[in-house]
């Protein structure tokens, strides 16, 4: 496969994944589609070859232990674990947890490292892959996973080698992020969708390019944000600001014309007008 297939076909599925339904959209293979458009000599078929092989090493995993029954939650987990943090190698990234890399879906695939978010995306997609329920948790400060089992739930952190979490666990993370006087709240456990997932693992991106003052690099994160997420207008406002900054006016103004467009109450209507008008007057 060409670079520019891999990149025509990496922008095509993005496209496509903005304009699903969420419960549509496939996580594993928009994840990385978002990584192929920074690695155009890469190829798609490799990765997607590697996340089929977790697939089918889980699907041989519980086989033995099924015995022809249906297979409980302490044993999807264990098949997970060993597959992903055993037999392949995966870890959280605890030692350069900033690097770009621990976000990017390819790069993790090559390190068997990185952040909560991109673990969490493969463990996902290995255990769908089963018709097994699993959903991302929003969890504060560190992303986390919620597999079900009829009335049996868990709650696993993808990033310390799928560890079970109980109450103890979590309350001592939620005081880590929000202060010792943090207690579990039922806001910490919201699902995370499909694609407040890959928006997740792009921000992780952004923010460390804006926090080292890489604006142009940042406005490409936005771009490819905005393939999935299309209809997200805090995300045509952080284009239309970023362009703005860049000197970018026409995008700008086209960014904010997005923004006018999606923006449905007066007041949010009235704001981006307004940035609107302002870009225009600079264009000018």
């Amino acid at each position: 496969m060409s670079a520019l297939a891999t990149i025509d076909d990496a922008r095509l599925l993005l496209q496509g994944s903005g304009r699903l339904p969420d419960a549509d959209i496939d996580l594993a293979q928009s994840a990385l589609a978002l990584a192929a458009l920074t690695h155009p000599d890469a190829s798609l078929a490799f990765y997607r070859q590697h996340l089929q092989m977790l697939a089918d090493d889980v699907a041989r995993s519980v086989a033995a232990e099924a015995a022809g029954g249906e297979v409980g939650l302490a044993a999807q987990i264990r098949a997970l674990n060993e597959i992903l943090f055993e037999r392949h190698g995966y870890q959280g990234d605890h030692t350069s947890y900033d690097d770009l890399q621990n976000a990017d879906l390819m790069r993790v695939i090559d390190r068997r490292r990185g952040l909560p978010i991109a673990l969490g995306i493969l463990y996902i997609h290995a255990a769908r892959a089963q018709g097994w329920l699993i959903e991302g948790v929003n969890f504060p400060g560190h992303f986390l996973l919620r597999l079900r089992d009829g009335a049996a739930a868990a709650i696993v952190d993808p990033f310390n080698g799928g560890r079970v979490c109980d109450t103890a666990d979590l309350r001592e993370l939620v005081k880590a992020v929000e202060g010792e006087t943090a207690e579990l709240r039922s806001a910490h456990f919201q699902p995370a969708g499909n694609r407040q997932m890959l928006l997740r693992l792009q921000n992780n991106i952004k923010l460390r390019l804006l926090r080292d003052e890489k604006l142009s690099e940042a406005t490409e994160v936005v771009d490819r944000m905005l393939l999935v997420a299309p209809d997200e207008p805090g995300l045509w406002h952080e284009a239309g600001a970023l362009q703005g900054r860049l000197g970018n006016l026409r995008a700008a103004v086209s960014a904010f014309e997005n923004l006018v467009a999606l923006s449905r109450d007066s007041e949010h209507h009235g704001t981006a007008a307004r940035l609107l008008a302002e870009m225009k007057s600079r264009l000018n």
